[in-house]
Parts: structure tokens; C-alpha cells; sequence
């Protein structure tokens, strides 16, 4: 008996180890058979307060600024505080005699180019002359010391005098109440400077970003016709002409006075030396050796041609003269500035536009030179160093100064090493004011006119215009609103319709991202936009839908509309061809940064849309992100784990054995 029971025991047991192994076979059959799928990651929960605090910290420190400071003993950090505001007194450790030389030689070179320049760009923003060269002679100084750029000259610029000009004479007229005029324009710096060093302080240089390239070229080069057209007063000699700057007044301000309002000597005299002065940039730019004659060009043509007008005396033809530039450096307008009253408000209005504008261009001619000598340029510093530059240009009688291209790229060709180049040229200036401003007298306004003309003719970028229509029409568009705006009504409304056409450009990416559909590329286990790639194969009864931007309540309803659309075209198309009808739609995810709760909802009610059709829901490839907010708001568990997966391949593999089951 015992041994029956021990005989049917041992089969039993035998039986079941047989079956075991045969399931075991099985199984590895089919896991040998069937693809293997990788599931996807959830992220381990993080610390709310450690969350947002990463957030912030890559928003406004990405670039970490305090990394120096870490692990440092307090006097080291002490000296690398000082080193960070002013950044003087880390590369001045490392001066020398070459380096000595070749700032000498680049601040001379940079001084005989913006001295005329200077007194110009005054005319320009409706000051007296001193005031171009007060701003040319302060603003370098504060920025060598607290700038980062070894690049940059400073002074003002023809678009920011313009815009500055044509804002601060719609409130006051520059001829009538010229002292008011002048406090305005050191309230509007001072304001200028403010907004400059705030956004620096508070890392908020990205707005400047904001301002399309496009928008900039366009504005750049409506703005270099309208400072050109500008001249044609000087030019020609026309003692009364409009304060409008747009082509249509300029245009018949000059063809009404050309029976009397014209003088032939001074038509004589600017076309001659904007020939000479054109000729000059010719040379430059055909020999790069040859850069320091453009650069003496205009001071020579001061000199002779204001030598020409004094020994003639042509300005007792008509001639029109600069006739005085006061004497001595800087007077204290730190009591000038409207810190109350109606102008407050006006100066701010101004002064935040001049700043803006002021700071994109110094940004970016910044950031060009560095990639030039491949070195890094902290934005946040360049605004506080602008910022403070404004300041205290503001207290001492300068108004808006910025970093030229013009001039940078002087200071670039001769040689510069280092910001010291600026300081060499704000001495070259303070001695001009000091000695030689009262042989300006008997210069022309004529060529003042000239070189003018002559600087802003570089601002007129054609090359960059068409490259821009190559590559994207809607940004062409904004780069010609901006053009015409500038040209046709007025620079602040050019400059608005920039400023508009950049952030409807931002808002229609945002609220209507692209979408498109992915097919398989032969003999391989990737997929792309059919567009694309024409030969990459469709799944049949599989719709994959590829979403390229972050889901946001902004465009969550459109992506959730649009691939519902993307869904009828395509069973409207299999059912005219009589395929078999879709049955899963995959929405790859991998473009997908980030989604927010109407992004949420906007899947859930997709989910929904599809089950009443019959279609299933997939999701492929989430990022880190999306994945730990669709396990926060429960949206896994209504579409199911099952239906989540790391790639399209995977999430296709999976419903490739339903859709062969189906078909039998």
C-alpha cells in the first residue's frame, strides 16, 4: 500500500515537472519570438520645494554666476565680488605693454572716427554738438570698468538718436524750449540706464530675445533710410524742413524748397566728400589692411573741409555752419532731471523704449565679436554695465549711449585687446573738448551730413533680407513690417509693428504647433514624417501622429482637433480605397517638453473622442516630465499602462498581434 501511494507520489510529481518545463519552453519560445518591450521610466518624486527651486534657478542662473564662489575662503570671495562688478580689475592683473600698444592704437583709431560721428548723432537726437562728444567721453569710462566685452566702443549711435530725437520733440520742441528739451533727454537717459541695469540685476535679459533678428534687420534698415533722408537737410543746404521722418513729408519737405531752399556750394561740398568718404570704406573693405583709412576718413574730412570753409568763407554764401561747440568736459545735469511732475512719466515712457533698443543692439554686436575671438560674454553684466554707464551719463550731461558696430568694428580691425581701447578714446575726446572744439566752428553741416549718411549705409543689410527669405517667409514678413513701418509712418511705430509682428510670430508657434504623420522607413525600425521621407510606409490600421511642441492650454485643443482631424481625412481615404479602418492611434511624444492640466484634459477628452470611433489611444516615448504628470493626474490608469510605451516600434509591435487576430 505505502508503496503504491510512493510509486503515484513520484508520477505526480514527474507529470508536473514535465509540465513545468514544457511551459518554461513555451515561454522561452515566445519570448525568443516575440520583440522585447522596454516599458517607460516614472521619475522618482521630487521635492516640491527643490522642484520649483531648480525651476527658477534655470530660468534666471543657468549659467550658475556664484559657481566661482564656491568652496572659497571670505577674503577670496571678497576679491572675486569686486572682480564680478568690475572686471577691470581681473584682466588688469594680466596687462601688459603688447596689450598697451595695441589698445593705444585701436582707442586712437576709434577717437578720429567718433568725434565727427559724434557731433553728428547730436544734430541727430536735436542736441548741440558737445553733447555727442559729452556722451563719448563718460559712458567709455564707467563701461571699461564694469564691462565684459573686450570689443565694444561705446558712444551713441545713429538709430538711438533718431528714436530718441523723434520721441522727445513729440512732447517738447527742441528749438523753442531747448533747456526743457535737454532735461527731458537726461530724464529719458537716466531712465534708459535704470531699465538697462534692472534687467541685468534681475537676469531678465531674455526679454531682449523677444526681438526677432529679423524684426531687427528690418528696423536697422528702415531706420538707416530715415537717418539718410534726415541729412538731406544739411546736405542741400534747406534751412526749414519738417520734423516728420517718414519718406512721404521728408520727400516733399525737400522737392518743395528746391527752387530757393537749396545751396549749390553746400550741395557741392557734402557730395564731394561723401564720394571721398564712400571711396575710403571701399578701400577698407577690399584690403583688410587698409581698415584705419576708413576709420581716419571723417576726422580728414573735418579738417579740410572746415579748413576750406574758413579760408573762403562759404558760410557767407549760405554755407550753413556748426558755428559753436562749447568748451570743457561734462557739466553736472544731476539737477536737470525730472524726477517729478508730467515729464517724469514721459522721460520714463522714453527712456524705457531708447534703453531696450539701446541694449539689443550693444547685445548683440557683443556677442558677435565674442564668437569672433571665441570668449564669453555675460549678458547680465553687459546690462548693468550699459545700465550704469547711462546712469551716471545722465548726471553728467550725456544722453544715450550704446555699443556701435561701426566703431566696434574698428576697434576690432585695429587691434583692440582689451576695454581699454574705450578708455584710451574718452581721453582723446576729453582733450578735444578741453582744446580743439573751437576750430568746429567752420565745419559744415554738410559733412556732418556725409558721414552720416556714409555710417549708416552699412545698417542696410540686403544680403541678410534675402537669406531671411530663403528660410522663413513669416519672419520676411516681419522684417519688411518692420522696414516699411519705419520708412512710411514714424520709428516708434516701425519699431512697434517689430515688436508685434515678433511676439504674433512666438504666439501663432505657441497656439499652433506643427503636427505630422510618421511612417516607416524600409528595413529599419524608425519613423518619420511621411513629408519628408516619401518612402517611408504607413501601418495599416495605424495612425501615428507626432506632436511637436510642448501641450499647453494655449494649443491644447487645437492639437487634440487637429489629430481627430488627422483621423477622419484618414478613414474617409481607406474607406474610398476599401482598406481596413483605423484602429490605433499612436501619438509619438518624444517633441513633447512639457504639458500642463488643459493638456491633460485635452488627451483624456482625445481618449474619449477615439473609444467612441473604436480606436485605441498609445502613447510612445514621453519625456520625464509629461510621464510624472500623467501619473500625477491619473491619466495612466485611464488609459492603461499597457497603452504607454518607450518607442513608436514598441507601441506598433504591440498592436500588430491584435490587429492579425482581428484580421482572422
Amino acid at each position: 500500500m505505502g508503496a503504491v501511494g510512493h510509486s503515484a507520489d513520484e508520477e505526480q510529481e514527474k507529470n508536473e515537472t514535465e509540465m513545468d518545463i514544457r511551459s518554461f519552453s513555451s515561454s522561452h519560445r515566445q519570448t525568443q519570438n516575440a520583440p522585447y518591450i522596454h516599458k517607460v521610466g516614472v521619475p522618482p518624486k521630487q521635492n516640491l520645494l527643490k522642484e520649483l527651486t531648480t525651476t527658477v534657478k534655470e530660468t534666471f542662473f543657468a549659467d550658475d554666476p556664484l559657481r566661482h564662489f564656491k568652496d572659497q575662503p571670505k577674503s577670496k570671495k571678497i576679491i572675486l565680488g569686486i572682480q564680478a562688478v568690475f572686471p577691470i580689475f581681473e584682466w588688469g592683473r594680466k596687462y601688459n605693454l603688447t596689450k598697451l600698444r595695441g589698445d593705444i592704437i585701436a582707442g586712437l583709431t576709434i577717437a578720429s572716427l567718433c568725434i565727427p560721428q559724434d557731433i553728428g548723432y547730436a544734430k541727430l537726437a536735436n542736441l548741440d554738438g558737445q553733447y555727442g562728444l559729452y556722451s563719448s567721453f563718460v559712458p567709455p569710462l564707467i563701461y571699461a570698468f564694469m564691462g565684459s566685452s573686450r570689443d565694444i566702443a561705446i558712444g551713441p549711435v545713429a538709430v538711438v538718436s533718431l528714436l530718441l530725437g523723434t520721441l522727445l520733440q513729440n512732447e517738447i520742441d527742441p528749438i523753442k524750449n531747448a533747456k526743457e528739451y535737454r532735461r527731458l533727454a537726461f530724464t529719458a537717459t537716466f531712465f534708459a540706464g535704470l531699465t538697462q541695469a534692472t534687467l541685468g540685476i534681475f537676469r531678465l535679459g531674455f526679454l531682449i530675445d523677444f526681438l526677432s533678428h529679423a524684426a531687427i534687420v528690418g528696423f536697422m534698415g528702415g531706420a538707416a533710410i530715415t537717418i539718410a533722408l534726415q541729412q538731406l537737410k544739411g546736405f542741400l543746404g534747406i534751412k526749414t524742413f519738417t520734423k516728420k521722418t517718414d519718406i512721404v513729408h521728408v520727400m516733399h519737405s525737400v522737392f518743395s524748397t528746391a527752387n530757393h531752399g537749396w545751396n549749390w556750394q553746400t550741395i557741392v561740398i557734402g557730395l564731394s566728400f561723401l564720394s571721398f568718404l564712400l571711396f575710403a570704406k571701399y578701400i577698407g573693405k577690399k584690403n583688410k589692411k587698409f581698415f584705419w583709412v576708413a576709420a581716419i576718413a571723417p576726422m580728414i574730412s573735418v579738417i579740410i573741409s572746415t579748413f576750406f570753409v574758413f579760408i573762403t568763407r562759404a558760410d557767407k554764401q549760405g554755407v550753413q555752419i556748426v558755428t559753436r561747440i562749447e568748451k570743457g568736459i561734462n557739466p553736472s545735469s544731476v539737477n536737470q532731471i525730472y524726477f517729478s511732475g508730467d515729464y517724469l512719466l514721459k522721460g520714463f515712457r522714453i527712456g524705457v523704449v531708447a534703453g531696450m533698443v539701446a541694449l539689443t543692439e550693444a547685445v548683440a554686436i557683443g556677442r558677435t565679436f565674442a564668437a569672433m575671438k571665441d570668449y564669453q560674454l555675460d549678458g547680465n553684466k553687459e546690462m548693468i554695465a550699459l545700465g550704469a554707464m547711462n546712469v551716471v551719463g545722465s548726471m553728467t550731461s550725456c544722453y544715450v549711449a550704446t555699443g556701435s558696430f561701426s566703431r566696434s568694428a574698428v576697434n576690432y580691425m585695429a587691434g583692440c585687446q582689451t576695454a581699454a581701447s574705450n578708455i584710451v578714446m574718452s581721453f582723446v575726446v576729453f582733450l578735444t573738448l578741453e582744446f580743439i572744439t573751437p576750430l568746429f566752428k567752420y565745419t559744415p553741416n554738410a559733412i556732418l551730413a556725409a558721414i552720416i549718411i556714409s555710417a549708416v549705409i552699412g545698417l542696410i543689410d540686403f544680403q541678410a533680407a534675402i537669406l531671411i527669405w530663403k528660410i522663413d517667409k513669416f519672419d520676411f514678413i516681419a522684417c519688411m513690417g518692420a522696414f516699411f513701418g519705419v520708412v512710411f509712418v514714424s520709428v516708434e511705430i516701425g519699431l512697434l509693428i517689430a515688436v508685434c509682428i515678433s511676439f504674433a510670430k512666438i504666439l501663432l508657434q505657441v497656439t499652433r504647433p506643427r503636427t505630422a504623420i510618421l511612417g516607416k522607413i524600409p528595413r529599419t525600425t524608425v519613423y518619420r514624417n511621411i513629408q519628408q521621407y516619401p518612402e517611408a510606409t504607413r501601418v495599416s490600421g495605424v495612425l501615428i501622429v507626432r506632436v511637436d511642441s510642448a501641450i499647453y492650454f494655449s494649443n491644447s485643443n487645437y492639437i487634440k482637433e487637429r489629430i481627430l482631424r488627422w483621423v477622419t481625412d484618414e478613414e474617409e481615404e481607406l474607406q474610398a480605397n476599401y482598406q481596413p479602418t483605423i484602429q490605433f492611434v499612436i501619438v509619438e511624444m518624444s517633441p513633447v517638453t512639457d504639458i500642463d492640466t488643459s493638456g491633460i484634459h485635452a488627451l483624456e477628452d482625445l481618449y474619449k473622442g477615439l473609444q467612441k470611433r473604436g480606436i485605441q489611444l498609445i502613447l510612445a516615448n514621453p519625456g520625464p516630465v509629461v510621464i510624472d504628470k500623467l501619473h500625477a493626474s491619473n491619466f495612466h490608469n485611464v488609459i492603461g499602462e499597457d497603452h504607454i510605451f518607450l518607442t513608436v516600434a514598441d507601441a506598433v509591435s504591440s498592436c500588430s498581434p491584435k490587429l492579425a487576430e482581428e484580421d482572422v
